[in-house]
């Protein structure tokens, strides 16, 4: 007989992986019901090139950054993790070019050699106001959220109250003009790589300075308010996650996921799974998005609630595009970089039109065209983590790129993709001549294989664009008794954080008094 279960948690990504440690370290029976036949959602490790099967790489998900330290500390977890130092690298095709570490001295020189002493200025300022806005917001993440009105005077020190208001509600370009740099090129660096990625919207976009502070939260030890790699891959954080709740007793099934919710007179009875099971449980906590959550309830969800969550719903715009390389690249710019080199490769245009060549990528992808000069960051991991590598030597290698249409006007994903990836190596190939002949395998994921792939609606990888702050995102407690969410979609953002699931199983333990 099909036993039941205090809780079910819909998704073994890593926030739904975070709620069940969390609600099993009280004393409740968790399963967690996974469609896909990996854990992870988009967290993991795999080896999908055919060409080179032996290599590893993360797929989805590729740094781990933004998840409050204080989060692995409560689970009794640790994540391995590698500092890259430097940690960004934005080329040229000239000799300019600037190296962002851990030496500020090295940065600073050559923010003054190829850019100017006003850079230096904005760049030193916009540090320093983002570690102050750091210090405040965090303990914010860990806890319900308010507005952002309502957060500024709950958590911000007085002084930039105003500021954080402003930065959360307008856009990245506002934010950043106010610091006087003069070189559009480090504006349109910091925008794309913090502001934008993720998200459908571009320099003027509304709400694109709260995706911007999201993407400026790390704190995790040793980090220096940097992106860090996990060894092993992303599939570790999911894997230590899992590990640690079946040590708590937590029951996980990987490729029966859940096909519809049972509820009877507006509270939660049961699930049904995919292969026709029912389970009873009057606690359902979802880490899939709140597009398929919505599609598991039916039309039990209250009109004006739908209507919310609809009002959220956008497309996807980032592509993935994973690579096998034989050999790393050599940039023109900086041919004998440092050991270990792994930053993030900011490949933007040319300084005279970077902001306008934004808008145009934006207004393209708008109206469903593949944008001839897209925002790329690139980078390689095996470099500073060789376990991935394979026998033979080779690197793992990815293109984040921002923006493309999830659905190309006139056309199909299947009909340009590959035309598309050789497009974007030749961009890679102006800062790295051959570049595109070191290419042994590709795995290229735009937004329907995202969707495809991880499971996740419309390929948006932050489940909800990061425009929507605090408690203007998806709510914990849904109209249905007994059904929470723990998404991204939730506060306080889409990313690899676990906030989430951490805040959706506070709420259940306190509705339950087991808090």
């Amino acid at each position: 007989m099909q036993r039941a279960y205090d809780v079910v948690v819909v998704g073994a990504g890593h926030n739904g992986l975070v709620a069940a440690n969390l609600l099993a370290d009280a004393g409740l029976s968790v399963l967690v019901l996974e469609d896909k036949p990996v854990l992870g959602g988009a967290t993991r490790t795999e080896r999908p090139f055919a060409r080179a099967p032996g290599l590893g790489t993360s797929t989805g998900a590729y740094l781990l950054g933004v998840m409050p330290p204080e989060l692995p500390a409560r689970l009794g977890v640790t994540f391995p993790t590698l500092r890259r130092d430097p940690h960004y690298f934005l080329p040229t095709t000239r000799d300019a070019h600037l190296l962002f570490g851990r030496d500020h001295a090295v940065t600073r020189s050559q923010l003054e050699r190829w850019f100017s002493v006003a850079d230096v200025r904005a760049n030193e300022a916009l540090s320093a106001e983002l570690a102050q806005l750091r210090d405040d917001v965090a303990p914010s993440w860990l806890a319900e959220p308010g507005t952002v009105e309502e957060t500024a005077a709950r958590y911000v020190r007085p002084a930039l109250r105003d500021t954080f208001v402003s930065l959360c509600r307008g856009s990245v370009g506002e934010y950043l003009d106010r610091f006087g740099f003069e070189s559009d090129l480090l504006k349109a660096m910091y925008a794309v790589t913090d502001g934008l990625s993720g998200l459908t919207g571009t320099w003027s976009t509304k709400g694109s300075g709260h995706n911007f502070l999201v993407h400026n939260m790390c704190r995790l030890p040793g980090s220096d308010g940097t992106w860090m790699i996990v060894e092993g891959g992303m599939g570790t954080v999911a894997r230590v996650l899992s590990e640690a709740a079946m040590r708590r007793g937590v029951a996980i099934e990987c490729g029966d996921g859940v096909s519809a919710l049972d509820v009877t007179a507006g509270r939660v009875t049961g699930v049904f799974t995919k292969s026709g099971r029912r389970i009873d449980t009057e606690v359902v906590v979802s880490g899939a998005d709140p597009f398929r959550l919505a599609s598991l309830v039916g039309d039990a969800l209250p009109a004006a609630f739908s209507a919310r969550l609809a009002a959220m719903k956008r497309p996807g715009t980032t592509m993935k595009v994973n690579l096998a390389f034989a050999e790393l690249p050599t940039f023109t710019c900086l041919p004998d970089p440092p050991a270990g080199f792994a930053p993030t490769i900011h490949l933007l245009p040319d300084q005279g039109d970077v902001l306008g060549s934004l808008e145009r990528s934006f207004a393209d992808v708008m109206v469903g065209r593949l944008p001839e000069s897209p925002t790329i960051e690139w980078y390689f991991h095996t470099t500073v983590d060789p376990s991935l590598r394979d026998a033979e030597g080779r690197h793992n290698s990815a293109l984040f790129v921002q923006w493309v249409p999830h659905t190309i006007a006139g056309s199909t994903w299947e009909a340009e993709e590959a035309r598309y990836v050789a497009q974007l190596l030749s961009i890679c190939d102006r800062f790295a001549p051959g570049t595109s002949e070191r290419v042994v395998d590709v795995f290229a994921l735009p937004p329907p294989k995202i969707e495809a792939h991880f499971g996740i609606s419309m390929g948006h990888i932050h489940h909800v664009d990061n425009c929507f702050a605090f408690a203007d995102r998806a709510p914990y407690r849904w109209p249905v008794a007994g059904l929470y969410a723990a998404s991204a979609g939730c506060h306080p953002a889409g990313s690899v954080i676990g906030a989430a699931g951490h805040n959706a199983a506070d709420v259940v333990l306190r509705d339950l008094g087991r808090r």
